[in-house]
């Protein structure tokens, strides 16, 4: 069954490369917390580490929001570990300071959606997981694209608001301080009077 917004993110228990040290990770240990599980193709590859160490440098900034960050592809902790001092700390001052997950087989990344089957690796996916466990938002980028840390970012601040405040939404662009809006009989046919496209930048 396909992951869909709105529904439980499908938990799963695996091995992880931590600060160091190889433990066991369950989704359902992050209870309480928003999660941004991020998946990549693999380690020693070349798009992956420049979206694996810009999430680390915000990595304060996300962990501030109530946030962690998961990352997983289909390579064991054991290459995670020899990837980060061989690259990623050289790169982002102690390597990655967020969990690199193993994707055994792909069986988590096709619990997601997003393990190709031909390549036998996990593709571009992003999931954001509220803290009672269930999706808010996904991205799926083909292999040879980046993903904006900002624009994560975003919508975690946007996931947030909402959450907090049932009877409002976030426009195009919505960034914290900006106009949000009230749904509702009176809004109908008159998001023009109030919300313009160059508010979205």
């Amino acid at each position: 069954m396909a992951v869909k917004v709105g529904k439980p993110a499908p938990d799963f228990e695996t091995k992880g490369y931590i600060n160091g040290d190889i433990k066991t990770v369950k989704l359902a240990d992050y209870l309480g917390q928003w999660v941004m599980l991020y998946f990549y193709p693999g380690d020693f590859t070349f798009v992956c580490p420049t979206e694996l160490t810009a999430v680390a440098s915000k990595y304060d900034e996300i962990k501030s929001l109530g946030a962690e960050v998961l990352a997983i592809s289909i390579d064991s902790p054991y290459t995670h570990k020899v990837w980060q001092e061989t690259e990623l700390s050289k790169m982002i001052p102690g390597g990655l300071p967020y969990p690199m997950l193993w994707d055994k087989a792909g069986s988590i990344g096709e619990a997601y959606g997003v393990y190709d089957e031909v390549r036998g690796v996990d593709i571009r996916g992003r999931f954001l997981i509220d803290p009672d466990g269930i999706l808010q938002a996904m991205e799926v980028l083909a292999p040879a694209v980046g993903r904006n840390v900002a624009e994560m970012i975003r919508q975690l601040r946007a996931c947030q608001y909402v959450r907090t405040r049932p009877q409002e939404a976030t426009p195009a662009g919505w960034e914290p301080g900006k106009k949000s809006l009230k749904p509702g009989e009176e809004l109908v046919g008159k998001v023009c009077e109030m919300w313009s496209p160059d508010m979205a930048f």
